[in-house]
Order: C-alpha cells, then structure tokens, then sequence
C-alpha cells in the first residue's frame, strides 16, 4: 500500500474540504395546492407530479374509510 509521499498542510486540507459545507435545501411550490415542495418530487399533500395524480390519495382515503368502517360493523357484530 503506497505511502503519501508529503505530509498535507493545513491549508491544503481546508482547500480541499472547502465543497463540503451543507448547502440550503431549495424548496418550489406545487401548482396544484401551493405546498412547498422539493424539486422534481411528488407533492405529499395532493399526490400530483407534473400535472398528474401519482399517488391516488382520494382513491386511497376512500378505500381506507371503508376498510374501517367494515371493521367497525365486524367488531360490533361480535
């Protein structure tokens, strides 16, 4: 395994570790229900990405309701 040939300087160090300070999260807001968002994701809020439901929440909330409502009528049946 090779060795450094000269030892880093300090200043060489911070030169080079200079990129690696966090940079600001940049944030854009859906067009459908004005959240803030990250770029090029899908808004958690309404499930639309570049103009389409992606993600169904009505459908998914729906199916949910019913999911418990029909637990709700077993468990009173028992």
């Amino acid at each position: 395994m090779g060795l450094p040939a000269k030892r880093r300087t300090k200043q060489s160090k911070r030169e080079r570790a200079a990129h690696f300070a966090l940079k600001a999260t940049s944030l854009t807001t859906c067009p459908k229900c004005k959240h803030a968002i990250l770029p090029h994701h899908i808004c958690q809020n309404c499930g639309y990405y570049r103009g389409k439901d992606v993600l169904h929440l009505k459908q998914r909330d729906e199916r949910r309701e019913k999911r418990v409502k029909r637990r709700e009528k077993q468990a009173a049946e028992k």
